[in-house]
């Protein structure tokens, strides 16, 4: 990937090498914020030591309330009347919420009146986006519809999906060739060679996909591999007879789910991710739907990949750009913030059927809204080609 600009590379952090004496510092989590005041990766919280085993850790420290506040419940088939009300009250505050973050379907007009004369950069998450939340990460599949609207997409503007998958993963599940794929939040980022301006950055390597085409590899986060493999098996093995539990390693980052296990047993997945956490100061905590997440304490996230993805395009410096990224978990709310201001102004849009605080400019209900959405931007743009 390209890094050739007037800009300063990105900044990573570069914390004390791990050893004895520092384990047990300190471990940071993002809880959800309802206040709207900050939902950045800047906010950090200090996990008083304590010793290990103890629930009081996870209960003083706000965990708890993180996984809560940060995993909305499914909808579910409503059918005593006193509920259906609440539903009515539910639908009510949704659409109050929407004259703030209103229907990007709605405003699509505007959307491509502002768009006129510019060249649009299409950046999209996966989970929850491109394919319905399930309770089994492994079959979260995109449909075959919505596999052809990304690849129309894709015709027509630079295109890259986001996630907090692992690259490898996300790309198998997509399976489009001509995408760029950013995994583990953005520290694993892949593109092909032929789209990029240089490759440069000492960050960047060439490299071949699984279909033997040379790409540009861009891992800012590659000395923790390591350390999160280590991590990973820790957290397998301390988390098996938690039922419902499932580990995945995203190779930049471990991953903690908690969709399928009982409430009850949040508090000891909480403790065991606590316990082991505290022994790696380099490591941070962050949180997504119903999974505590473990990846680098860098200065790098959704945002900044799309950062990088825009100067590595050669788009950075353009005023005629316009940045779209589209995302319904908090980790995106960085990617967001980025779009609200400076050299890369754009829309943020939140796929969400409930109220949330956001940095978005927009809101989507659901996949097959996304999918609208972009099925509408072609369609214009053929007409803007006419």
């Amino acid at each position: 990937m390209d890094m050739k600009s007037n800009h300063a590379s990105p900044v990573l952090t570069d914390p004390a090498p791990i050893n004895k004496s520092m384990r047990g510092i300190h471990s940071s989590l993002l809880p959800y914020s309802h206040s709207g005041a900050s939902l950045s990766s800047a906010m950090h919280i200090t996990i008083p030591r304590k010793k290990p085993g103890k629930l009081d850790d996870v209960w003083s420290n706000g965990w708890l309330d993180a996984m809560k506040s940060s995993s909305p419940p499914h909808k579910k088939l409503i059918k005593d009347f006193n509920l259906e009300v609440a539903s009515d009250d539910a639908e009510i505050a949704y659409f109050s919420w929407m004259l703030k973050y209103p229907s990007a379907l709605n405003s699509f007009e505007q959307i491509a009146n502002f768009a006129k004369n510019k060249k649009i950069a299409m950046f999209l998450d996966y989970d929850g986006t491109l394919s319905p939340i399930v309770d089994d990460p492994d079959r979260a599949f995109m449909s075959n519809a919505m596999r052809s609207a990304v690849r129309n997409v894709a015709k027509y503007f630079p295109t890259a999906i986001i996630s907090g998958r692992s690259r490898d993963k996300v790309y198998e599940l997509v399976g489009l060739t001509e995408l760029y794929y950013a995994g583990s939040h953005g520290m694993d980022i892949m593109g092909p060679i032929k789209h990029v301006v240089s490759n440069d950055h000492p960050k960047s390597i060439k490299s071949t996909d699984q279909q033997d085409k040379t790409v540009n590899l861009f891992q800012p986060a590659s000395e923790f591999l390591p350390m999160i493999d280590e991590v990973f098996r820790t957290l397998v093995e301390n988390t098996r007879g938690i039922s419902g539990a499932k580990v995945e390693n995203h190779k930049f980052c471990a991953s903690v789910h908690y969709r399928n296990a009982d409430e009850k047993s949040w508090p000891m997945i909480a403790q065991c991710v606590h316990d082991i956490l505290k022994d790696y100061p380099r490591l941070r905590l962050t949180h997504g739907r119903k999974v505590l997440e473990i990846r680098p304490a860098i200065d790098w996230n959704k945002g900044k990949a799309v950062e990088f993805l825009l100067e590595s395009l050669g788009l950075s410096q353009s005023d005629d750009v316009l940045p779209i990224f589209i995302g319904d978990d908090r980790t995106d709310e960085d990617a967001f913030k980025v779009l609200r201001g400076g050299n890369h102004r754009g829309y943020g849009i939140l796929v969400s059927s409930v109220p949330k605080e956001t940095k978005a400019f927009y809101s989507l209900r659901d996949p097959s809204e996304v999918m609208e959405f972009m099925k509408s931007l072609v369609r214009w743009k053929k007409l803007c080609a006419l």
